[in-house]
Parts: structure tokens; C-alpha cells; sequence
């Protein structure tokens, strides 16, 4: 059975969804204020708080995290929510896939649920892609599409969340057959 790691940053809704889906063999976050700890107890998930303020730079950071992963003998990483651009020493080391809350390549990095409701296009959605050096710019996995037509930004910000799970399951299950 392949061993699966969650990496959140804060309430963890995609984390709760996985854990009753999936074996999750570890949690990670960077927020030690994050809802999502309560998941991984609520589960008995192994978690590690790893905080960012502890680390000299972004590199001896992910060295930790990557660390933390090979420990755990973790064959699949899965970002769902965790706030970090990752550098190289994670992206060359850990197989590791990310949720993004909009149809890549549009509406790269931060508030991309935002961006993508205001923009021209009449669909917004999810993607699920591999984890590289370029921010957002993976490999795509899985994306879902979900029509802004007659939706309000509560309504739409409704529908890109239960579209992540999806997606996210999607994704998932593609890697694992």
C-alpha cells in the first residue's frame, strides 16, 4: 500500500475529506495555529509541525520537511492548502502532488479563487498537478471546470470548494492505479 502525506496550512477541509477516504500515514503543517491539527488528531494521523521561523532560509526549511518525509518512508505528498513556495530541495526529492483553486496555467499563486471568478473567462475550476520547481506550473493531474454562469462569489467560492475534493480524490486514485 503506498504510504500518502498531507501538507496543510490552515482549517485542513481537503485533509478531513482525504483522511476518511485514505490511509494517511503522515500530517505536515507550517501554521501551528492550523484547524487542520485538529484532523490529524481527530484521525490519529502522525503530525509534525515544522514552522518556517525555525529555519535560516527557504532551502534548509524544505531540507526538513523532505527529511520528515523520507522518515516517514512517504511515497506520495499531497499539498492541499499548504501556503509555501517549495524549492528545489523538496520539488527534486519528494513525489508530491498540489490542489490549486483554479484552471491552470491561469491565475498562478495566491488568491486565485478571487482572480479567477473576476477574470473575462466564463469557467472557472480546480486543478490537481505535479509539484515543480515553477509555482503552479506542473504537470496537470486532473482539473475540474465549474461555469460561473448566474453564481455569486459565495456560490461560486462554494462550488470551487467541493470541486477540490474531487478533483483532489481523482487525482489521487489516477496515481494510485
Amino acid at each position: 500500500m503506498k504510504k500518502l502525506a498531507v501538507l496543510f496550512s490552515g482549517k485542513g477541509t481537503n485533509f478531513a475529506h482525504l483522511a476518511q477516504r485514505y490511509n494517511i500515514s503522515l500530517a505536515i503543517t507550517n501554521n501551528p495555529q492550523a484547524q487542520g491539527i485538529e484532523v490529524a488528531k481527530h484521525h490519529h494521523i502522525p503530525l509534525s509541525i515544522i514552522e518556517p521561523k525555525d529555519f535560516s532560509s527557504r532551502e534548509s526549511y524544505d531540507k526538513e520537511i523532505v527529511k520528515c518525509l523520507k522518515n516517514h518512508e512517504i511515497d506520495l505528498a499531497v499539498l492541499a492548502g499548504f501556503m509555501r513556495i517549495l524549492t528545489p530541495v523538496f520539488t527534486k526529492q519528494i513525489n508530491a502532488i498540489n490542489l490549486h483553486p483554479s484552471l491552470l496555467p491561469r491565475h498562478k499563486g495566491m488568491n486565485a479563487i478571487e482572480k479567477s471568478f473576476y477574470d473575462e473567462y466564463s469557467q472557472g475550476g480546480v486543478s490537481v498537478h505535479w509539484v515543480s520547481d515553477e509555482l503552479d506550473g506542473g504537470e496537470l493531474i486532473v482539473q475540474r471546470e465549474i461555469s460561473k454562469a448566474g453564481l455569486s462569489f459565495d456560490e461560486y467560492y462554494e462550488a470551487i470548494k467541493m470541486a477540490e475534493k474531487e478533483a483532489l480524490g481523482l487525482a489521487i486514485e489516477k496515481i494510485l492505479e
